[in-house]
């Protein structure tokens, strides 16, 4: 294994409340297995991450809405390190967005904390749907068809003209309100049905996109995770193929395989080297059924959550190669380990129970499997996992006979509900360093991981944010 400078430590902030982002689990691990201090910035203070024998110390995620709250978190936890540098990653697209503002305030708090030099504004150009469309447009990259429509009209006429069923996607998903009841991204079957997005446009704080639905296929799912170094060389990158999602077909990555695909490594290569990329990055391929084209659906400037799929033998991956690098220390190459697996035990599950009977091709799993939650020398996330899961799940099940009861009062013939009891909460285990688990956010869609394990679903749901629009991470839905 390389050597590490474990004197800086290494700050994971996330500004998605999903309480079960298992990347966040997964950087904590790796880092913590190589003796670097790691301290986390997310969520829930008690969410499962924090029960993680490898975290040193959780921080409350930042308050209050913008950047302010950003910049006071990290300057709170700068006081924690004693003013000494620590590598900074952020784990979803908003935090990726409100550090690269912050960046180029010139007193600003990043300046305490180790980042790759990316060039001003490219991750908010590659995260917004919009942007990423244009982007591909301008270097000629593979990508569905995607219009944006100025009213409702216009959204109807689109959607007949790219055919349906069409993707239709919020540009920037981090934006989409809490509770509103928004999804980041909807196969779209009916004009109708765009229309009445369309109508909450406002609501969702970003444009609406519609795209051409790209039908899954086969092996037909890709991503590309890859660390790009202060040079530009990407000698940490990988290719995996989406072997089961939750939504089934159309979600974030519940079983990933680590497998060849020259297609799809010399597309996404060559644009990180047009684009001058620098640090992690995720995207997500989906080949075109009808001409076999691997089209771009999401490019997330941060690690995908399911990054430890491409953990080589030696244990390096993205986020230990970004510390190594940031700290001066020389990077080796990736070690292919083709046929490794990585599975997410909940939306596993999930994926089995919708799809039981569903081949998953015929890759195999000679390089070992590793599973997001659980792991032998750290189990206490696992049993959180699945004490809040399990809650999780109780009041989804609670909601469906009490929103059905109050839909048939409605009606003047409609019977009465039965009452159910509801089943009781399950408590995960206590944590010697923070308080226990809050009611987490709706996790029934979460962004994504995109990475991502991201969801896609001809177009993957998690977005980010036009160059032009101001960035605000304050409202993030939950997610890939």
């Amino acid at each position: 294994m390389p050597l590490f400078d474990t004197r800086v430590a290494a700050v994971l902030l996330r500004l998605d409340r999903n309480p079960f982002h298992h990347g966040t689990l997964g950087a904590a691990r790796s880092l913590g297995r190589a003796g670097v201090p790691v301290h986390v910035v997310a969520g829930a203070p008690g969410e499962p991450v924090t029960r993680s024998r490898y975290v040193r110390e959780c921080h409350p995620r930042p308050a209050g809405d913008g950047l302010a709250g950003v910049r006071h978190a990290l300057a709170r936890v700068c006081g924690a390190l004693g003013g000494a540098p620590a590598v900074l990653l952020p784990l979803d697209d908003a935090t990726a967005l409100a550090l690269d503002e912050l960046r180029r305030e010139p007193d600003g708090p990043t300046g305490r904390f180790l980042l790759p030099d990316q060039p001003p504004g490219l991750a908010a150009r590659v995260a917004d749907k919009a942007g990423l469309a244009a982007t591909c447009r301008r270097l000629g990259v593979p990508h569905p068809r995607t219009l944006v429509p100025a009213d409702a009209d216009e959204a109807a006429a689109m959607a007949a003209s790219l055919g349906l069923p069409v993707v239709a996607k919020w540009s920037r998903p981090w934006l989409l309100p809490p509770g509103a009841g928004l999804r980041s991204t909807v196969l779209a079957r009916s004009t109708r049905q765009v229309r009445d997005l369309h109508a909450r446009v406002a609501q969702a704080g970003s444009p609406l996109l519609l795209q051409r639905y790209l039908p899954a296929s086969r092996d037909g799912d890709w991503f590309f995770h890859a660390y790009c170094d202060r040079a530009g060389a990407c000698g940490v990158a990988a290719t995996g193929r989406k072997v089961r999602s939750w939504p089934d077909g159309a979600g974030l990555t519940a079983v990933g395989a680590w497998a060849p695909n020259p297609a799809v490594e010399r597309l996404a290569r060559d644009l990180l080297a047009a684009l001058g990329y620098r640090g992690v990055a995720d995207l997500d391929f989906r080949r075109d059924p009808e001409t076999g084209t691997y089209h771009l659906l999401d490019f997330n400037p941060r690690p995908g959550a399911q990054f430890r799929l491409f953990s080589d033998p030696w244990g390096l991956d993205v986020v230990r190669a970004l510390h190594l690098d940031l700290t001066g220390r020389p990077v080796p190459d990736l070690v292919r380990s083709y046929g490794r697996r990585f599975a997410v035990e909940n939306y596993a599950a999930l994926s089995v129970l919708a799809s039981p009977r569903r081949r998953t091709g015929p890759h195999g799993a000679s390089g070992g499997l590793e599973t997001a939650w659980y792991a032998a020398d750290d189990p206490a996330p696992a049993l959180a996992m699945a004490g809040a899961w399990a809650a999780h799940l109780a009041r989804r099940a609670w909601a469906v006979p009490r929103r059905a009861g109050r839909a048939g009062q409605a009606g003047a013939d409609a019977a009465a509900p039965i009452p159910v009891q509801p089943p009781a909460r399950t408590a995960g285990p206590s944590a010697p360093r923070c308080p226990p688990l809050a009611s987490p956010a709706d996790p029934s869609a979460p962004a994504a991981p995109t990475g991502s394990g991201g969801p896609s679903a001809a177009a993957s749901p998690s977005a980010p944010a036009s160059p032009s629009a101001p960035v605000s991470p304050s409202a993030p839905s939950p997610r890939r």
